[in-house]
Order: structure tokens, then C-alpha cells, then sequence
């Protein structure tokens, strides 16, 4: 084992003692199952170098526990989006919105997707100019190379990720694919714009995801973005097309709306 001063204790963020470095540790218990933790770090390790991919600084074995050192990064947008009251602006939305799209568009270059596209799973930098995805413990391949096709469309399948922001597919257990993460992510925007969703509206700790699928099959997309800006509507129309043209042409509808509120690549939260 390769010992590099981090001492590690019971929790996420701790002192590298060789250079003062303060990094987060995730740690999993050693069992006879595969380690999500090590999962997650073979995925880094693929992703390594594009934008927005935290960067996995050490993986092995600790005592009983695998653990795995990345770079510590700031808030996460759960915690944002509660300290500026259940609303973020259009200017953020629209920031938010293009880094994560961009994201997605590399994420499935590589064959991957997601799987739990949700607030607690993005955190910014100390600068608020750059997001990040963490929480790779799901992330799967949804392409085959040597076939040049979709992983087989399977059924039966149990609901993974966040039911509050799922597919609807992915409640009904088929097999996910990269549209998943796209319906995820409109649903997340559409969240921030509106500051609710219809099956988030009351309660929503307690409903089941059964209950959270029925009101997301009952809520008609007009319903569901009236008020808010097209473009985020489109997010989730065009998460049903398996075209990566166009996931790219939403991109660029965002960027001419940054563009067009003449603002920096900021998100203006408190």
C-alpha cells in the first residue's frame, strides 16, 4: 500500500500531512461485493481531464475500508439553491444549464452515462465560475464499441438514481441510456426556474416513487414548464431523440441566451 500522509478519520474532508493539501476521502467498507468506491475510481480515471470530472488523486486499501482521495471542491447546488431560497435566477439557470449540458455531451463521448443526475451530485469551485459532477458509483457504459450499438433495452430493471428527478422509463424499470441523464438534468433546470415540481409540491419526503411516477406521468410538459423560457423546455422534448446533433444545438441555443443577458460565467447566489 502506498502510504501518501493522508490520515483518515470518519468523515469526507481531511489534512494530506506531506503538503497541507486539504482533500476529500470517500470511504466504503471492504465486503465480498465489487467496491462502488473503486468503480468510481476507474470511471475518474476514463473521464480524467475533461471539465467539470473531479480529479482522483489516490485510490487503495485502508484497514477494513476502500477509500478514495479527490480534490475538495465547495458547495453543493442543494446547498446554494436552500440559501437563496428555493430560487435561482435566470442568469444562473442559463450558466448552470450550458457547463452541464457540456458535461453530458462528454460524459456520453465516452460511453457513459450517469445515472443520478440530481443537486446534492453537482458541486462548485471556491470561484462559483465551474461546476462539477461527483458520485460515480452507478456510472455505466451504455454503448458498445465492438458492436457500434445501444446496449441491449432491457426490462425489469430496479429504479436507480433520485426518483424526484428519474425518467420516466427509469421508474418503469427499463434499461437507462444517455437520454436518461438529459430528462434528469431538464427536470433539475426546470426545478431551479420554477423553485418546485408538481410531485415535489407537498411533502414530497414522503411520497413513494410509485406516487412520484404517477403524478410525473399525469403532469403534461406544458404544465410542467408554463412560464418558463423554451429553451429549457426543449431540454426535455429533446431528451427523447437519441441524436447527439441535437443535444449540441441546445448548447448553442444556451449560449446565445448568455449572450443575450450580457453577463459573465458566474452563478450569482449569496
Amino acid at each position: 500500500m502506498v502510504d501518501l500522509g493522508w490520515k483518515i478519520f470518519w468523515g469526507l474532508v481531511h489534512m494530506n500531512f506531506l503538503n497541507d493539501d486539504i482533500v476529500a476521502i470517500k470511504l466504503k467498507l471492504v465486503t465480498n461485493n465489487p467496491s462502488s468506491v473503486e468503480h468510481e475510481h476507474n470511471i475518474l480515471k476514463q473521464l480524467e481531464g475533461g471539465v467539470g470530472i473531479p480529479h482522483a488523486l489516490w485510490f487503495g486499501r485502508e484497514s477494513t475500508h476502500y477509500a478514495l482521495a479527490l480534490d475538495l471542491l465547495g458547495l453543493s447546488l442543494q446547498d446554494l439553491f436552500l440559501a437563496s431560497n428555493h430560487k435561482f435566477s435566470l442568469h444562473t439557470v442559463v450558466n448552470l444549464g450550458d457547463q452541464l449540458l457540456l458535461y453530458l455531451k462528454y460524459n456520453h463521448s465516452h460511453d457513459f452515462i450517469h445515472g443520478d443526475i440530481k443537486l446534492h451530485n453537482i458541486l462548485v469551485d471556491n470561484s462559483r465560475q465551474t461546476v462539477y459532477i461527483i458520485n460515480f458509483g452507478i456510472t455505466k457504459k451504455y454503448w458498445n464499441n465492438a458492436t457500434k450499438s445501444h446496449i441491449p433495452f432491457c426490462q425489469g430493471q430496479h429504479l436507480t438514481g433520485t426518483p424526484a428527478f428519474a425518467s420516466i422509463n427509469n421508474h418503469l424499470g427499463l434499461e437507462p441510456g444517455h437520454c436518461e441523464d438529459l430528462k434528469s438534468l431538464a427536470y433539475m433546470l426546470i426545478y431551479f426556474l420554477c423553485g418546485s415540481l408538481p410531485w415535489l409540491s407537498s411533502d414530497h419526503e414522503r411520497l413513494s416513487s410509485s406516487m412520484i411516477l404517477k403524478c410525473k406521468v399525469d403532469t403534461t410538459i406544458a404544465d410542467l414548464c408554463g412560464g418558463i423560457p423554451a429553451t429549457f423546455t426543449n431540454i426535455l422534448v429533446y431528451s427523447h431523440s437519441h441524436s447527439q446533433r441535437i443535444l449540441i444545438m441546445t448548447i448553442f441555443v444556451l449560449y446565445f441566451m448568455i449572450f443575450a443577458l450580457q453577463g459573465p460565467h458566474q452563478l450569482h447566489t449569496p
